[in-house]
């Protein structure tokens, strides 16, 4: 896989569909947070932050939750710097911590569920207590062949080529000012 020119790179935010803005997001991820907190706010839960793609959402979540918890991360990958997906591959499992505990699990999105399905299997063999999982945009898929959905969630999109807020193409646009769509992927 070749890395992507820069006038690719610069193409492909130029032809993409805005699908929310900042300012959506950011109403979508208080909601959630709402959400998140009426939940767990008496439980000191763990957060595990999915690397790479969970790395913005993550961030902008944390500071609407306000009651202790601690955080951590587990980076696992089937993309790497394509756009599709392959064979799991690990980079850092959960830790062992998340024994006899309440885990948050927080990505950036749900599509065909694959990555989350085996952090939250990691968790269980973990001895996590209970795991619930978050993602700022969950795809609609009618056959989702991993986890089919999450505790919460802030958006839903079609089933599109997504990047900005934590989602990437080809490694790039994770820094994305909106949540964009990649025209003909």
């Amino acid at each position: 896989m070749t890395e992507p020119t820069r006038a690719e790179v610069l193409k492909v935010k130029a032809e993409a569909d805005c699908l929310y803005t900042a300012a959506e997001i950011d109403a979508a991820l208080a909601r959630m947070a709402g959400a998140i907190t009426s939940r767990l706010a008496q439980v000191e839960p763990l957060v595990l932050v999915a690397m790479t793609g969970g790395l913005v959402p993550s961030a902008l979540l944390l500071r609407l939750l306000d009651f202790p918890l601690q955080v951590d991360y587990f980076h696992a990958t089937r993309y790497g710097a394509t756009t599709s997906g392959g064979q799991l591959q690990w980079i850092r499992r959960p830790p062992a911590n998340v024994a006899g505990r309440t885990v948050l699990i927080v990505d950036d999105l749900l599509d065909h569920g694959l990555t989350l399905q085996a952090a939250v299997e990691e968790c269980r063999l973990l001895h996590a207590t209970e795991i619930l999982t978050a993602v700022l945009v969950i795809k609609e898929i009618a056959d989702r062949p991993g986890l089919k959905t999450t505790d919460f969630h802030a958006l839903a999109t079609p089933d599109r080529y997504l990047f900005g807020y934590g989602m990437d193409y080809k490694s790039f646009w994770r820094n994305g000012s909106g949540l964009y769509a990649v025209n003909g992927l």
